[in-house]
């Protein structure tokens, strides 16, 4: 907690005022204990958000709460005698309120409590993820364009928001990079909000979120289980066996997108083939699909992504072009 104390005037107590602060991502009446004790201690306590989420939960736990809206003046002659008034936060934090107290601390008239600024509720890691799946929400249902989107519509922006991201990876560039991966997690709740909607087999980004971290869990028994990995040929053993496991495939094909560029799908197709322990020469043939097959294959074999290194080439390729143009 953070504390910020006026300087006082006398020496008689001034009390103490407690700003509270909630995050609406967390439940209401999940609060902190400080939060619990500095309520139950407070001689007032103060909200001017008559729809306050926390007001029900409060008043449930016996702490009346006075629905009003105090200037500074008043706020800070209710804690004279050392009585404490503490205030539940709206949303924007009662600017108002503070910039108020901070003019009467610096016009020096009269004796100032100490402020404190208790955060009651914390967010985890990951709760602005809530705050997007609430926008899409109200865009799916109040956008017009965005209410009449499909899988199948939206699938192309999924593919260009995964080149942009890898180009930003490639440049290296830390803004870029961030605002990239907002668009391509934009594209997985979009699909998810419309997936709710279907009529047949309805499922929703909590369960897309579910089924990910079951496959996680399962797939790192090194991490979540009682096997060892001690390095990453170890790690890939167990995550090829478990796949195998989930998958009960009957051939190294199935699951290999077909609709994937060229180059990838090549090295996919030979990775599956050298993982599996298949001896499958490539096919014999004439032309520049197959002389590009074999080096795709030759590069997965040598630990290279044939994809990444084509674009490696192209960019340095581009560059070349732009000096002659210079």
């Amino acid at each position: 907690m953070r504390y910020v104390r006026f300087v006082n005037a006398t020496t008689a107590d001034p009390g103490r005022i407690v700003l509270l602060t909630t995050s609406h991502r967390v439940a209401p009446g999940l609060l902190s204990w400080p939060a619990w004790q500095a309520l139950r201690a407070a001689d007032h306590v103060l909200c001017a958000d008559a729809a306050h989420p926390q007001l029900p939960y409060l008043r449930e736990a016996g702490i009346r709460v006075d629905e009003a809206s105090w200037a500074a003046e008043e706020l800070v002659a209710a804690c004279a005698g050392g009585r404490t008034v503490v205030v539940v936060a709206t949303g924007e934090g009662e600017p108002a309120l503070t910039d108020g107290l901070a003019r009467l601390a610096g016009s020096g008239r009269v004796p100032m409590p100490e402020l404190e600024l208790l955060p009651a509720s914390y967010d985890l890691p990951g709760a602005r993820l809530l705050d997007l799946v609430q926008v899409m929400d109200r865009i799916r249902a109040e956008c017009p364009w965005s209410s009449q989107r499909t899988h199948k519509g939206l699938a192309k922006y999924a593919i260009e928001e995964a080149y942009e991201l890898v180009e930003a990876i490639e440049d290296g560039d830390r803004d870029e990079l961030r605002e990239e991966l907002g668009d391509v997690l934009l594209q997985v709740v979009f699909h998810a909000r419309i997936a709710e909607e279907d009529t047949e087999t309805p499922f929703s980004v909590d369960d897309v979120a579910a089924g990910i971290v079951t496959k996680l869990v399962h797939r790192h028994p090194h991490v979540f289980g009682d096997e060892t990995a001690s390095t990453p040929d170890e790690v890939r053993e167990h995550w090829l066996r478990t796949k195998a496991e989930e998958k009960q495939r009957t051939s190294v094909t199935e699951g290999v997108p077909l609709g994937q560029p060229g180059l990838a799908l090549a090295a996919k197709l030979a990775s599956r083939v050298r993982t599996a322990g298949l001896d499958v020469p490539l096919p014999a043939g004439e032309g520049v699909g197959y002389e590009l097959l074999a080096l795709a294959a030759r590069a997965e074999s040598e630990g290279t992504d044939p994809e990444a290194a084509l674009r490696a080439a192209a960019r340095a390729y581009r560059d070349a072009i732009r000096e002659v143009e210079a």
